[in-house]
Formats: C-alpha cells, structure tokens, sequence
C-alpha cells in the first residue's frame, strides 16, 4: 500500500522536540579600583590685600540669554530594511511626518489630475488606506438580507470501518448536543481516530459554545482562550471544567475560508488537545465584530475584541497555519462538501473498486465488466472528468493509516 509523501513526514514527526533556551551571557564583573594618585603639596596662600576705599557697587552682569535646543530631526516610524523590496507599504511607511505632508502638497501641485486629490478624494482614499491596512479588522459591507444565511448542519460518521468522522457544522448548543451523541456512540466502537471539519463552521463570536466544543477534547483544567476588549479593558478566561469525552489521534480540517469560532477551536485544540491540522492557512478572524451602520444603509465591521490563546499567543490578524497543507481551490472544496451532506463521506474519500464478473451478473445475465468496457467505448473522443474527491480528507486518512501503522510495528510508539 503506498501513501503518499507528505502524511508519512507528518506522522513521523507528529511528537515535538523540546526547545532550547539559549542563557544570557552574565555581565562582565566592574574593573577593581585604581589606587589614589598621590596628594600635591597645597600652595601657600597669598598675603591679604589692605582694604580698598568704598565704592559705587557696579550693576550684576546680565544673566545670558536662554537658547531654545533645537528639536530633533523626525525619523520615520518604520524605516525599509537593507534589500527589502520597496513596496508601496515599505515605501510609505519609511517616510517622515514632513515628508508625507510633502508627498501630499506635490501631488496636489504637479498631478495631471487635480479633481482625483480633491478634499472629497483624499477623505476616500483616507478611508480605504487604513481600512486595507487593518484588515481583516475592519470592513464596510452590505446589511444581510433576511435568511440569507444558510444553516450548516451537524454531520458525523464512520469512515472504514475505524476513523470517526464529524462536521460541526454551526457552533450552537444543538449542534453541541449532536457532537455529544456522537462521541459518545464512537466511544463504543472503539474507534482510532477522530477528523474534525471544521471547513463547513459558518464564522461567529459564540464564545462559550467555542470553549464548548473545545473542552469534549482538552484535559480539565487547561486554560483554552481568553476574550480581551482593549477598549474597556476587559478579559474573558474560559477554561477546561471537565475530563475529555474523546482521548485519541485528533485530526481537525481547515481552509482559506475557515474563520472566527472555527478557527479558535483549530488553535486551541493543536495547543491543548495535540491535534493535526490539515488544509489550509485559516482568514484570520479570530475576533468579534460590532456591525455599525452608516447613514446611507452600508454597515462599518470593525473588530472590537481579540481572542489570544496562551502565552498570548495570537490567532489574528496572521490566522492559523496547518501542519500539513494540501493546496485545493476553494470551489472544489466547496462542491464536495455540498456532495458530502447530501451523499456521505466515503464515497468522495475512498477509491472505488472497477466492476467485476460475480455469480449475481451469471444469474441475471449480465457481464459488468463488458458492460463497463462499452461505456466507456461511447465515452471516447470526450475527456472524461476527473471524479470528485475530498483531498484533504483523504491526506487525514492516509495520516491516520501511517500512525496505525507504525504504533503495529514492533519498537512502534504505545
């Protein structure tokens, strides 16, 4: 059986080294003291002059003018590093306060077009440049219609027979009930490992629906994530109250489009629970959003609390990277997942075996593996396309079969 490269690396390091951590050299110890040079001879004092005649007292010189230093000359807040590309960022970001105020004045004097850097124009390219630069912490969007918002079910099975397989689908407390059966059902199966899909989780701020989920795989105790609003200088601790309901290989999938309590529940769950992820750097979203709106019908999303693991370790604006990327268009990923709710998982997962002759085709007087040929005798001169296939779910399984495979193998991790 050959599996591919990148899930047979991963499951041989799937157990992380200790850092080292490099001591501080111990400051030089201070020179010892010099002797004294030896004392010189006082001269002897002059003999006092006789007393001079009262005169008129002089007026005290006048104190010197007080000079005002001189202000130092501004450097820029982020100077461009020795061979960086000079991007617009860089560029910008290496200029001084003068120097933008410069910029500012020469384009209005010398630009062809002068109605493009009119006060209307600079206020909107004002809006759009810092709107670009916080991203993704802040956008102007659309109200929603009403329903436009699909739900996202709650999905679990069994996948050969040995891997568990759940999409969470929403993180509401119904979901979490289904996530409860499910583990609970798995547990008497005893099944070797879990892939969690966290590809369909709609984005969302349900804090503690997200510690939720998190706590049926981290061990009690365990602090998960903290919730900070800066601007009222606030924090949320939420931590692990229970045992695990689920203790095994944990797997979890994530995409470019995975966001908000998804990608927390990706983050916590490889700091805590040791899972692997699999797919894609998630959008970087890990925060709430207030929704304020605008006179004219168009809502300012802006971030307004931070979600940060431990160690404040941050989840935004940078996302969470996976330990194994599989690179898939996200209008592939999209379709199958569709496919998946309405079909099951298998049959985008495994391979299907080609049709063969059996007693059943005797009986009924048929031959599948002619009738196949002819198929595909009809189907010649048109490229057939290729079958849709869940990769990242396959590269979890194929993670799964290398880690089983090696805990068999005498010496194999117990």
């Amino acid at each position: 059986m050959k599996l591919p490269v990148a899930p047979v690396l991963a499951a041989l390091l799937f157990t992380s080294a200790p850092f080292l951590r490099a001591q501080a050299p111990e400051p030089a110890a201070a020179p010892e003291n010099q002797p004294d040079a030896p004392a010189t001879p006082e001269k002897p004092a002059p003999p006092a002059k006789p007393p001079e005649a009262p005169t008129t007292p002089e007026k005290p010189p006048a104190p010197p003018a007080k000079t005002e230093p001189k202000p130092a000359a501004k450097t820029a807040p982020h100077p461009a590093k020795p061979g960086e590309p000079l991007t617009t960022r860089t560029a910008v970001d290496a200029l001084t306060d003068a120097e933008l105020d410069e910029v500012i004045s020469q384009l209005k004097d010398n630009y062809i077009d002068s109605d493009a850097l009119s006060d209307e124009e600079l206020k909107r390219a004002t809006v759009q440049g810092i709107i670009d630069r916080i991203a993704p912490g802040a956008s102007i969007v659309e109200a929603p219609a009403a329903g436009a918002a699909q739900p996202s079910p709650f999905r679990a099975e069994i996948l050969d027979g040995r891997i568990a397989y759940v999409r969470l689908g929403e993180t509401t407390p119904g979901n979490v009930a289904e996530l409860d059966a499910a583990l609970q059902n798995f547990a008497g199966k005893k099944l070797g490992a879990l892939v969690l899909d966290l590809r369909a989780t709609p984005p969302g701020a349900e804090f503690e629906q997200t510690a939720e989920v998190c706590r049926r795989f981290c061990p009690k105790g365990k602090v998960l994530f903290t919730v900070k609003k800066p601007n009222i200088r606030q924090e949320q601790i939420l931590t692990s109250k229970d045992d695990p309901r689920y203790r095994g290989i944990l797997v979890v999938l994530v995409d470019h489009d995975t966001a908000g309590n998804a990608e927390i529940i990706a983050a916590v769950l490889r700091t805590q629970a040791r899972a692997m992820l699999i797919g894609q750097q998630t959008k970087g979203e890990a925060v709430e959003f207030a929704e304020l709106p605008l006179s004219g019908g168009k809502l300012l999303r802006v971030a307004v609390a931070e979600v940060s693991l431990p160690d404040n370790i941050a989840v935004f604006p940078g996302g969470v990277k996976p330990d194994l990327a599989v690179d898939v268009a996200q209008e592939t990923t999209d379709e199958v997942l569709k496919k998946e709710l309405e079909k099951g998982v298998s049959e985008f997962v495994f391979e299907s075996e080609r049709p063969r002759m059996n007693e059943a085709a005797l009986v009924a007087g048929t031959n599948p593996e002619l009738d196949a040929i002819q198929a595909a005798q009809k189907a010649r001169g048109e490229k057939p396309k290729p079958p849709l296939r869940d990769i990242a779910l396959q590269r979890a399984v194929d993670f799964i079969t290398t880690i089983a495979i090696y805990e068999k193998k005498p010496g194999g991790a117990k």
